[in-house]
């Protein structure tokens, strides 16, 4: 995720920079993406929350703009809010997703963000809808979105399965992200899941450090570096200024 566009949007191709992971199970739904926000190649935080609550059961995962998918997710909350305080009842999740998408394909020219939303409701239980740039709404038994998505098409093809559990599908998202995350500079740091189903929403946090790792990554480091030569090769501390 970028904290802005740098250039306006059609200046420049959109850049999503992030990794966000939605799937369905056998009695609710797992969501999950990365804490890394960047500024062009500055990694700026990485442990960012990029999943915001629209109502008890219903959260957005945010790829693409950071401040452009903020006004999308406040502005839904607020009309849920609105509408469950008049009727007195829990908004669905199909009526979340189509206002993410109203939002966001009246204002397709002005705004950069690829999202999915997830939640549990009592008419549909768990449910998945994508929202990629440009306003399209689309429900599906999982969905990826965010630069990191490209690198695991194939591993989401390949693992998903309808009947999963709760724990396998945790599992399937945590490592679906991990997976972008060894491939895509783009995606890092941290990695958040919430999971949704008819007892709430179960929150989880996975730190750097115990993220999954892969052939070929390099080890998290255990300690700080030691400290390095001088160019005379007495030992002493690295000084930078």
């Amino acid at each position: 995720m970028h904290s802005s566009r740098g250039a306006s949007h059609a200046e420049a191709p959109p850049s999503t920079g992030t990794t966000i992971v939605a799937c369905t199970y056998k009695g609710g739904v797992v969501l999950g993406a990365d804490g890394r926000v960047s500024i062009g190649n500055y990694i700026m935080n990485r442990a960012s929350n990029k999943i915001a609550p629209l109502a008890e059961y219903i959260f957005l995962c945010r790829s693409g703009s950071a401040p452009d998918t903020q006004v999308i997710s406040d502005n839904v909350k607020h009309y849920l809010d609105q509408i469950s305080a008049e009727s007195g009842e829990e908004p669905s999740v199909e009526m979340a997703a189509n206002l993410v998408k109203l939002i966001n394909y009246n204002n397709k020219d002005h705004l950069v963000g690829a999202m999915l939303i997830a939640g549990w409701d009592r008419h549909g239980g768990g449910q998945v809808y994508g929202a990629p740039i440009g306003g399209t709404l689309v429900k599906e038994k999982w969905a990826i979105d965010g630069s990191g998505s490209t690198y695991i098409w194939g591993y989401c093809d390949n693992e998903y399965r309808d009947d999963m559990t709760r724990e396998e599908a945790e599992k399937w998202v945590a490592e679906a992200i991990a997976l972008a995350m060894t491939r895509d500079s783009s995606s890092g740091g941290s990695i958040r899941l919430i999971t949704l189903d008819g007892t709430g929403a179960h929150h989880k946090y996975i730190r750097g450090d115990e993220v999954q790792q892969f052939v070929g990554d390099l080890p998290f480091p255990a300690a700080p570096p030691a400290s390095l030569p001088l160019q005379g090769g007495a030992a002493g501390s690295m000084v930078v200024g």
